[in-house]
Formats: C-alpha cells, sequence, structure tokens
C-alpha cells in the first residue's frame, strides 16, 4: 500500500471534515485560508482518490437502544472447506457486526457486535454466528464502558 502524504492545507482540510463532515466548501475556505475554488477542487480529489470513502452521521448506540455492545473472538476450524467465505458473508449480511477484523494470534477474527440486550446476543450467536458450520469457537468480552471512542484518524 502506499502512504500518501498532504501538504499542510490538505491535513487542515481533512481533519476539519473529520471533526465536522457537514462543513460547507466556504466554511473549510475560511479555516484553512484559501478561496472555495480550491478548497472544492481538493475536496474532490480526496473523493475520486478514495481517501474520502463516504460522508456519515454519527449515531449514539444507546440512544438508538442499542445497550449492549461485545467485542468477540472468532476461530474457525481451518480444515472446513469454505468456512471463511462463508463466515464473511455471514458477517456482511448481519446488521448486529458493525467491525470485522482479520487476526493473528489465537483466533482468526475479531467482531463488534451491538444489540439491544444480552437476550438479543445470545439469539445473534444462535442464529447467526453458530449457523456457520466452520465456527469453532466464540469467546465473547461484553464492553463494561467505552473509554476512548474516536472515528478521526490521525493524518500524517
Amino acid at each position: 500500500m502506499e502512504n500518501i502524504h498532504f501538504d499542510k492545507v490538505t491535513r487542515q482540510i481533512i481533519e476539519a471534515l473529520q471533526a465536522d463532515g457537514r462543513q460547507s466548501t466556504q466554511q473549510l475556505a475560511d479555516k484553512v485560508g484559501l478561496s472555495a475554488t480550491p478548497v472544492w477542487r481538493r475536496v474532490k480529489e480526496l473523493e475520486e482518490s478514495g481517501v474520502i470513502r463516504r460522508h456519515v452521521a454519527l449515531m449514539d448506540r444507546e440512544k438508538l437502544g442499542l445497550s449492549i455492545c461485545v467485542l468477540a473472538n472468532v476461530s474457525l476450524m481451518r480444515h472446513s472447506e469454505g468456512a471463511v467465505e462463508q463466515f464473511e458473508q455471514m458477517v456482511n449480511t448481519s446488521r448486529e457486526i458493525i467491525e470485522c477484523h482479520g487476526i493473528t494470534g489465537e483466533a482468526d477474527y475479531l467482531i463488534k457486535v451491538v444489540v439491544p440486550d444480552m437476550k438479543a446476543y445470545d439469539h445473534f450467536l444462535q442464529q447467526r454466528i453458530f449457523k456457520v458450520s466452520g465456527v469453532s469457537s466464540v469467546r465473547s468480552n461484553v464492553v463494561l464502558r467505552e473509554v476512548k471512542y474516536e472515528t478521526a484518524l490521525p493524518v500524517i
């Protein structure tokens, strides 16, 4: 993967958009000391290059009734044909899973699951995870409190 190096103004634009993606081009221009047209061009270049993947709104999961957050380590049976594909397809169709990472170590995946309550998590395990034939084990860790939750990436 190539690292893209940005000039100071582009880094400022990226940081400003990560803090508030609803800013107008003029507001961004005022923050970085350029006129609106060059700022608009830089934002378009960031979108076209894939640096800006999409524009979203961040929600408060608890206010949406999703009180339980679980980080689960999932291990697959290596000898099971199609286990990886079947598991990853299940992940991509499960709204409860908001993150999935292939990892090194004792487990194969780390998933982040949000649900209303423990009964819903049990139902999720029974109806989604354990239905994948290649899953050999799941180790669940319920989040007690979020110490830090950031979506903004450091801009180098």
